[in-house]
Formats: C-alpha cells, structure tokens, sequence
C-alpha cells in the first residue's frame, strides 16, 4: 500500500543524494523521500555510450520495487536515462519524474512574451548532454515555444566534486556560465550541480535553475493536487 507522502528518489551516483534530500527539506518538508542508489548504471552507460535494452529492464526493476516500498511518487536523479524513465511512467500509475522535467517546464514557461528564449544547459557529466538536448527540444516544441539551445560540458568538475573540492566544482560551473551573455535562462543540468547555485547564478543576470528545487516542488504540487 503506498504513503501519500512517500517519494522514492532514485539515484545512479550518491553525489546527487545530499541536494535533493536539501530540496525537499527546504521546499516540500510534507513530504518523506526514501533513497535508492544503484551507482553501476552511470559507469555502464558511460561505457556503452546508449541505454541499453538490460538498463531498461534495471528501471523497471528499480520502479516496481519502489512502488512495492510503498513510493507515492518516484523521481529519478540521473539527467542520462531519459527513455528508460519514460517506460517506467507508462507501467505505473503513480508520478514520476524524469530528473529535468520540472525544470524543463519551469524553463519553458519563463517570459512567455519573448519571441525567443535563450537557453543554456550546463552539465558536469557529458553524457546526458545529447538525451538532454533532445528532451528539452521536443517539451519546447510541445509548449509551441520558440528557443534557442546552448550546451557547455564542464569538464572535469564533476571529479573534483568526488575528490571533495567543492569549491573548485562551484567555481568553474560558476567561470563556464560568466562567458554566457546571451541567455535568459541557465539550466544545471545534474542534481549534483545544486550547491552551484548560489555562486552561479551572482555571475550571471540570466535566471538560474536547478533540478533538485524544481522536482521537490513539482512533486509536492501534484501529490497535493491528488490528494483525497
């Protein structure tokens, strides 16, 4: 039997773990996430370069044993397996998310008045660029929004947040968004990205977003809105 107020949080590196737990205890504290860490899909998906039909079926085990923890709501936390979450939503009835989703969404209805939206997606782990980009596109798309897309890879920061230089990680994510002029809108692009925020977005006049914040706050509006 599920908890009204039980969200799984499924997690493919523990560097996302502590961000999203901040979110929902600063945004949705009504809320009771649990965490799933399943740390071999990122490697493996690195090296295979493509979600593979066997990462397929690890999402819809990891899904299904979520719902059976009793999960209200799922959210995913690794911004590189796009298609595998979106089997996992058509199997189940309950919401789940996509890591980006919210924060596509939420970008996607910024300024409406513009013509076009200039965005930029900033990521640490290169691989979720390409699926990125091609999901963002098509919600855009969808909204019947006009955009213009930019992708910068950070490279190397995302080891130094797992060596624990933190502050090196903030600082380039922070150096990478400075040369970003043009932009009305930065996406973050990974859950481990978050603890950026705050030195990222005093470079920049363009709105900054993080994943962690606006999934945490998607969640809490449609578990309520559900609700009995």
């Amino acid at each position: 039997m599920s908890n009204s107020k039980r969200i799984a949080l499924i997690h493919a590196t523990p560097l996302a773990m502590e961000p999203i737990a901040n979110a929902f205890a600063r945004l949705a504290p009504e809320l009771e996430p649990f965490n799933l860490l399943e740390d071999s899909l990122s490697k493996d998906q690195a090296l295979a370069k493509t979600i593979t039909p066997a990462m397929f079926e690890r999402f819809q085990r990891l899904s299904e044993y979520a719902v059976l923890n009793g999960a209200s709501g799922i959210l995913f936390t690794c911004s590189a397996f796009g298609p595998a979450i979106e089997a996992c939503a058509q199997k189940h009835t309950i919401p789940i998310l996509k890591p980006n989703e919210a924060m596509f969404e939420q970008c996607l209805k910024f300024a409406p008045e513009k013509t076009t939206l200039r965005v930029a997606l900033v990521a640490t782990f290169e691989a979720s660029l390409a699926p990125m980009k091609e999901e963002f596109l098509a919600m855009a798309k969808a909204f019947g929004r006009e955009v213009h897309l930019y992708c910068i890879h950070v490279k190397e920061a995302m080891q130094d947040l797992a060596n624990g230089e933190e502050q090196l990680h903030h600082s380039k994510i922070a150096k990478s968004v400075s040369e970003l002029t043009d932009c009305d809108v930065i996406m973050l692009a990974q859950f481990s990205m978050a603890n950026a925020h705050q030195e990222t977005q005093s470079m920049t006049k363009a709105l900054v977003l993080t994943s962690p914040d606006c999934a945490a706050l998607s969640l809490s509006q449609r578990l309520t809105s559900h609700a009995p």
